[in-house]
C-alpha cells in the first residue's frame, strides 16, 4: 500500500516527528499507523540514549498555584532554540497541571504519574527523540499551605513560589513577596527554618573572620608605629618587591617578620573573647536578615521594611511559612 502525504500527515500530528521521519516509518510498517508509531517511539529512545552524557543546560521552569497547593516544573534541554519549542513547552505545561491536579509532593511522586498513557519519564523521553536533544526533569518542587502564590520570571528560566499561614492574602501582597523571593534568593521563610548545622557553620566562620580581622589590625598598626609600610610586610612577594625597590632592606623585612609574628600572638592570646562573640554574632544576625525572608528588606517596599513589616500591614499575624525557587540559570 502506497503512502500517502494525508498518511504521513496523521502519523505526524499523533507524534510529532518530523516528516520524513514519519515517511520512513510508514514505509518501513508497510502503512501501519500503530507500528509507525512504535518505530518513531523506538528511535526517539535510542537518540535520547545516544545523548545522555551531554549538558542540560537550558529549558522552562513555570510554576502554578491552585489555592493551597503551589508546584514549580523543571523541564530542561540543550539548547534555547529547543526550550522556546512550541511543543517543548507545551510538554512542560502539561507536566505541571498534572502535578497539581495530582498534588504531586515531591519529583518522584511527578515521576510515577502517567500523561496521555506514558508515564513522566517516557513522555520526555519521546519528545528527546523527536527533537534530538537530551531532555530532563531538572526539578520539581511543590508547596502546601492555606495560601500559595507563584511568580514566573518573564525569561522563563525563573520560578518562584511562596506559601502563607492564612488563607485570605491580598493577591498583590503574594505576588510582591513571590517577587522578593525570585529576586532576593532567601534560604528559608523564617530563621527557625534553617538548619542548626547551617547557623553553626556561619557562627563559626564569623568567629574565624572576626579574629583575623583583629589581628591583622593589631598587626598593620604595629607596623605603621615602627615605621614600616603594612603594604610591604603583607607578604613574602610584597616583602620581596620592597627589597627589589630598594623601599626595604633584608634586615628590616626580617625585623618586620619578627615584628608580625610577635603581634599576633600577644593579640591572640590577649583578646577578649565576649567582644569577638558579640561581632560574630552581629556577623550571624546580618547572614539572617540577608537570607531569611521574612527579615529580609522589602525590595518593593518603603523606608526599608522588612517582609515581616509589609505583611503585617495587610494583616498583623501574617507570614510567609515556606518558600521554593528554582534558577535554570545557576541551578
Amino acid at each position: 500500500m502506497a503512502v500517502t502525504i494525508n498518511d504521513i500527515k496523521k502519523l505526524r500530528d499523533m507524534t510529532g516527528a518530523g516528516l520524513s521521519d514519519c515517511k520512513k516509518a510508514l514505509i518501513e510498517s508497510d502503512n501501519d499507523i500503530e507500528k509507525a508509531k512504535e518505530l518513531i517511539r523506538k528511535r526517539g529512545q535510542a537518540i535520547a540514549a545516544k545523548r545522555e552524557d551531554r549538558d542540560a543546560a537550558q529549558g522552562i521552569a513555570i510554576g502554578k498555584s491552585v489555592g493551597d497547593f503551589a508546584a514549580i516544573v523543571a523541564l530542561k534541554c540543550e539548547t534555547d532554540f529547543v526550550a522556546k519549542n512550541e511543543k517543548f513547552v507545551a510538554l512542560a505545561k502539561a507536566l505541571l497541571d498534572l502535578a497539581v491536579e495530582k498534588r504531586a509532593k515531591n519529583i518522584d511522586e511527578l515521576n510515577a504519574l502517567t500523561l496521555n498513557g506514558k508515564t513522566v519519564p517516557e513522555a520526555i523521553t519521546e519528545l528527546s527523540g523527536i527533537t534530538g536533544e537530551k531532555m530532563e526533569l531538572g526539578a520539581y518542587e511543590s508547596i502546601e499551605a492555606p495560601a500559595t502564590v507563584v511568580y514566573n520570571h518573564f525569561n522563563g528560566m525563573l520560578s518562584a513560589a511562596v506559601g502563607f499561614n492564612q488563607a485570605d492574602v491580598p493577591a498583590d501582597v503574594a505576588k510582591g513577596i513571590a517577587m522578593q523571593v525570585a529576586s532576593m534568593n532567601p534560604i528559608k521563610a523564617s530563621r527557625e527554618q534553617i538548619p542548626q548545622e547551617t547557623i553553626d557553620e556561619e557562627l563559626r566562620v564569623a568567629i574565624d573572620k572576626t579574629r583575623t580581622e583583629q589581628v591583622q589590625k593589631a598587626v598593620e598598626n604595629a607596623l605603621k608605629k615602627a615605621g614600616f609600610n603594612p603594604y610591604y610586610c603583607a607578604t613574602e612577594e610584597h616583602q620581596q618587591e620592597a627589597v627589589r625597590k630598594g623601599y626595604m632592606t633584608e634586615e628590616q623585612v626580617e625585623q618586620a617578620k619578627k615584628l608580625m609574628a610577635d603581634t599576633a600572638a600577644a593579640k591572640e592570646a590577649s583578646m577578649p573573647e565576649q567582644m569577638i562573640q558579640q561581632i560574630a554574632q552581629g556577623r550571624l544576625n546580618k547572614f539572617f536578615q540577608e537570607n531569611v525572608l521574612m527579615e529580609q528588606v522589602y525590595e518593593a517596599g518603603e523606608n526599608k521594611e522588612t517582609v515581616a513589616q509589609f505583611l503585617a500591614k495587610a494583616n498583623k499575624d501574617l507570614v510567609a511559612v515556606e518558600l521554593k525557587r528554582v534558577n535554570l540559570n545557576v541551578d
